[in-house]
């Protein structure tokens, strides 16, 4: 995608490149209703576009697709844009495109979502939004389950139900060109160095025990038998049984 020159049919080694004062104008230009100007300061703007669409490389998608949808979030962007608030239109522009992106990732996700839990989601997050302004801080779930009239539960799933998966090859640091990924800071808790070593070390050690204490412990820690059920099963008392798992046991700790 970051080689692509031609996407969706634009040359994006040729688009024009505005100054912020340039801009300035012609978003002024914009809100008076010029529809040419309009179309020249979207051409503008679409290297935003395609800069956006770069971080979701890892995904696979198509970037023509990825590319078309960055462009609607541009659009909305410049119709929602207003002057007065004095901050740059790049500053309003990217998450706006990445949300919409983000957007049409989820909708297109293998994993389904029901509309259902889309819907309340999405209600959550715009209370959320509204809240904030009204109330100058980030509301509480059970505030903003009050306004839209959810339990607390509900909300909580549909947003986990929404959330992006993330790609174990995402890029998350680079060092010196060299990328650490997502699987890289994935801890393997079972299949340790040390449970590895471990597990060699049980294996030679029941190696060095009788047939019949083998067995014994087979059937007391692998099996989950009682000690008066191995009793039954080889024919012995219940004492001699635990006298062999003593002795077995013992012996094994030695060894290891």
């Amino acid at each position: 995608m970051a080689n692509k020159v031609e996407i969706c049919g634009v040359n994006t080694s040729k688009l024009p490149v505005y100054k912020d004062r340039e801009m300035q104008e012609m978003l002024k230009a914009i809100k008076a209703g010029d529809a040419e100007i309009r179309e020249k300061f979207i051409t503008g703007n679409l290297r935003l576009v395609l800069s956006v669409i770069q971080r979701f490389s890892y995904r696979n998608e198509n970037p023509d697709d990825l590319f078309q949808v960055g462009c609607i979030g541009l659009i909305k962007a410049i119709d929602n844009f207003d002057l007065s608030h004095g901050v740059k239109f790049s500053t309003y522009a990217v998450p706006m495109i990445i949300g919409e992106v983000r957007r049409y990732l989820r909708d297109n996700n293998s994993i389904r979502v029901s509309r259902s839990l889309r819907d309340i989601a999405y209600k959550a997050l715009q209370a959320k939004e509204r809240l904030s302004t009204s109330l100058g801080c980030e509301p509480t779930l059970e505030r903003i389950a009050r306004e839209i009239d959810v339990p607390v539960e509900d909300i909580v799933m549909a947003i986990d139900s929404i959330q992006e998966p993330v790609s174990l090859y995402e890029p998350v640091f680079h060092d010196d060109g060299d990328a650490l990924y997502v699987m890289d800071q994935v801890q393997d808790t079972k299949n340790t160095d040390e449970k590895w070593i471990e597990n060699i070390s049980l294996a030679e050690a029941m190696n060095k025990l009788t047939p019949r204490e083998k067995h014994i412990l087979q059937m007391r820690f692998y099996e989950g038998k009682t000690q008066m059920e191995v009793a039954d099963e080889i024919s012995i008392s219940q004492a001699q049984v635990s006298r062999l798992e003593k002795n077995a046991l013992k012996y094994m700790r030695k060894w290891i």
